[in-house]
């Protein structure tokens, strides 16, 4: 295995999938049409360059944790598989990207860029003093759809900020489930998470809570954009996956997390922005 796998590998790069259709549906949803293919194309950069950064921040922060952890230790960081120097060049070029791609939006874009890295960067370090920290994860993810509106806008509109509040939910509800397999290290290592402060059985109500506001969210934010049917076929889709996803894991059974986590998730966003094209260009 090449460094180039093993760093493909790091940062699981088929996970952009999570974040990207909804940015895309920010873009569409801004202009109720097609963005142009350099709008596009800035936009996936701008998305894939900012994940790359934060996340190979998050596991050189984290490595140490990582390599004491026995469900981890064998992560590509966290076990010397990549050199430390390579994977803060990646740190650093992938937010000399952001900040290119940004210039090539538009000024609002370049001005607030910064902002955006805080919370993409900070959120490495939430762990560490707030059980909060699933949300904050979802809110970097979740800040796709705003960028991307206001990419193709030129302005800060409330309407993104719905399906920016929608990804949230989702992304913090699936994480709270996911964080439920490292209990007892978190609580040995002094880390915080919503599982570790509230034992599995309740975390799994944050979780399933989070999720139905993801789905109420997903609904306002049709209504306040005048969107038709297959935007709510979508919209239905998605909500049957999550119950799906929360009748296969339980707090007895989460032989099947990764499964729901990384799997079946990938198809939540891609599901809605499928539809909500359809019903956009329909």
């Amino acid at each position: 295995m090449n460094n180039l796998t093993r760093f493909l590998k790091m940062i699981d790069f088929g996970h952009t999938l999570f974040g990207l259709p909804f940015a895309y549906l920010g873009a569409f949803l801004a202009v109720a049409g097609l963005p142009s293919l350099a709008q596009l194309g800035w936009i996936t950069l701008a998305m894939i360059s900012a994940r790359t950064s934060a996340l190979c921040l998050n596991r050189i922060i984290d490595r140490h944790l990582d390599l004491a952890n026995p469900r981890t230790a064998h992560w590509v960081m966290a076990s010397g598989q990549l050199p430390l120097s390579l994977v803060w060049g990646a740190v650093v070029v992938g937010l000399a990207l952001l900040f290119i791609a940004a210039y090539h939006l538009n000024p609002l874009c370049f001005k607030l860029a910064p902002l955006a890295v805080i919370v993409l960067w900070g959120y490495s370090y939430t762990k560490r003093f707030t059980w909060w920290c699933h949300l904050i994860l979802g809110l970097a993810i979740g800040m796709g759809p705003v960028g991307a509106w206001m990419a193709v806008t030129g302005r800060l509109d409330w309407q993104p900020i719905l399906l920016t509040l929608a990804v949230a939910c989702w992304v913090a509800g699936f994480d709270i489930t996911y964080a439920c397999q490292d209990i007892e290290f978190d609580r040995q290592q002094g880390l915080y998470s919503i599982p570790a402060r509230f034992g599995a059985r309740i975390a799994f109500k944050f979780s399933e809570t989070l999720h139905a506001l993801m789905v109420v969210f997903l609904i306002i934010a049709g209504l306040a954009l005048h969107l038709g049917l297959w935007y709510y076929i979508g919209v239905t889709a998605a909500a049957l996956i999550l119950l799906y996803e929360h009748k296969i894991v339980t707090p007895e059974n989460m032989s099947r997390v990764n499964f729901a986590s990384f799997k079946i998730n990938h198809y939540v966003g891609l599901l809605i922005f499928i539809t909500t094209l359809a019903d956009i260009l329909g």
